[in-house]
């Protein structure tokens, strides 16, 4: 990588600003935070552009999609299974080439701009006094400019609609969630041991029970469904863009008031990604009877190891097809998301959503630096206590890979990786340290935005 220096006193200099920013509580104004974002991103953008070296799956995959658009073919199956998603970014990689942008321009503006558009969504997200600083540390952090204006990759095309889901369904001065798992849990365990189990069930699925009055129009039902159709969409979108976004939906359903609402947002979430794919047939020329090759090559995710966490000294430090230890690590990913909606249950959503990722970061079995980009706008709108160490370390971790190792040659680089990859291990701790323990209980609103179901209000700290 030729501009690796530059790019790395830009990190530097960031990270710097963003933790005097955290010491000298600095609260800029939105649009300075957001100038402050544009400027470093745009000037990324050129310098890795201009460059030599670009990373592989953004040539031999990211841009074969877009000239399949181009070209009237569907981009999972003309691309030869390099792009394992549905076709909504495609798309666009499609209009970009077609106006005749360079790709080492096109590819980079879909993601940059995306992330741009995450700074005041993060302000949004964080809420309160502190909701512009939290938007400057999000301009200046390191790996989000790694991955938008270096890697191209599309993770912050799924978080800034995932992202604005969360902003939606919370809505303004939206009533927070806090306690309803728990109260809705002793209510149906005192049913059920005042009334045996039958009698139980009555109460809650039949005439006039529980789930009836849930399902009952409300005075504002009409406006919450809105907001609730809104969230979801823009869920459905960022499922549309990668699918990991898919643990970021318990978190958007208990933001929104109730059942119905939840209803509503699950199949708006569900709807975009399946128009997605019908419009394979309009605009890819795809034949309807290659759609379900189609899904099954989307759904089809190799059992690669060896680039983060344990698996590396399972292999060495190299990549490797281990089915037993992907396996393996996706049982612990559904048993630590589970436990983390658990835990958290009476946390805020974002707490119980920043859990999840970082849970997932800790004990998934493979990860793309890019991954780590999942956790950060929520970690860093509601920073713990390890919260920084947390990004510092894995920013480091990520621009090692992307400055460093990227000036060598092959068999170099290999070598590297086998350090690289194992030394990835160190921040596991960490991260689980950076999950927000101190708040599983919800004491307050989201920075003094909301008060709980009982309209009593509630004060919490995002500090």
């Amino acid at each position: 990588m030729e501009y690796a220096v530059l790019t790395g006193i830009v990190l530097v200099a960031g990270i710097m600003l963003a933790l005097v920013a955290q010491w000298r509580d600095w609260r800029p104004s939105l649009l300075v935070a957001v100038l402050v974002g544009v400027v470093v991103r745009v000037l990324l953008l050129f310098t890795a552009a201009d460059d030599a070296w670009q990373p592989v799956d953004y040539v031999e995959s990211f841009k074969p999609a877009g000239v399949a658009i181009l070209n009237g073919q569907d981009p999972v199956l003309a691309s030869e299974g390099g792009w394992h998603f549905l076709p909504m970014i495609p798309y666009v990689y499609g209009i970009l080439l077609w106006t005749g942008l360079p790709w080492e321009y096109a590819g980079r503006l879909v993601t940059v701009v995306a992330d741009i558009a995450l700074i005041p969504l993060v302000a949004k997200l964080a809420g309160g006094p502190r909701a512009t600083l939290r938007a400057l540390q999000y301009a200046l952090s390191p790996l989000a400019l790694l991955v938008a204006s270096i890697h191209g990759q599309v993770e912050p095309v799924a978080l800034v609609f995932g992202v604005a889901a969360f902003v939606v369904a919370r809505g303004p001065g939206s009533p927070h969630r806090a306690g309803m798992t728990t109260d809705v849990v002793a209510r149906v365990r005192h049913g059920m041991t005042a009334y045996g189990w039958r009698a139980s069930l009555q109460r809650i699925a039949g005439p006039g029970g529980m789930l009836a009055r849930a399902l009952r129009p409300g005075p504002d039902d009409r406006a919450h469904l809105k907001r609730a159709a809104l969230a979801g969409l823009l869920m459905g979108l960022a499922l549309s863009a990668k699918s990991w976004p898919i643990w970021l939906v318990p978190g958007m359903l208990l933001l929104l008031p109730n059942l119905r609402a939840r209803i509503a947002a699950l199949f708006a979430t569900g709807a975009v990604p399946l128009f997605f794919l019908v419009t394979l047939p309009v605009f890819a020329g795809t034949s309807f009877s290659q759609i379900p090759e189609v899904i099954d090559t989307i759904r089809d995710i190799r059992p690669i190891v060896g680039e983060w966490g344990w698996t590396p000294h399972l292999t060495g430090g190299d990549w490797a097809l281990i089915p037993w230890a992907a396996k393996l690590g996706t049982y612990l990913i559904y048993a630590c998301v589970l436990g983390c909606i658990w835990a958290w249950r009476r946390a805020d959503p974002i707490d119980m959503t920043t859990a999840i990722l970082l849970a997932f970061m800790v004990v998934t079995p493979r990860l793309g630096a890019q991954y780590l980009l999942w956790f950060m706008p929520f970690l860093i709108a509601r920073p713990t206590r390890f919260a920084w160490p947390a990004i510092i370390g894995v920013s480091f971790w990520a621009a090692y890979g992307y400055l460093y190792m990227t000036q060598f040659d092959v068999n170099t680089w290999w070598e590297l990786h086998s350090y690289w990859s194992r030394a990835s291990i160190v921040l596991l701790p960490i991260l689980a340290l950076a999950m927000p323990w101190a708040r599983r209980v919800a004491t307050g609103p989201l920075d003094g935005l909301a008060a709980d179901v009982t309209g009593r209000p509630r004060v919490t700290s995002a500090a």
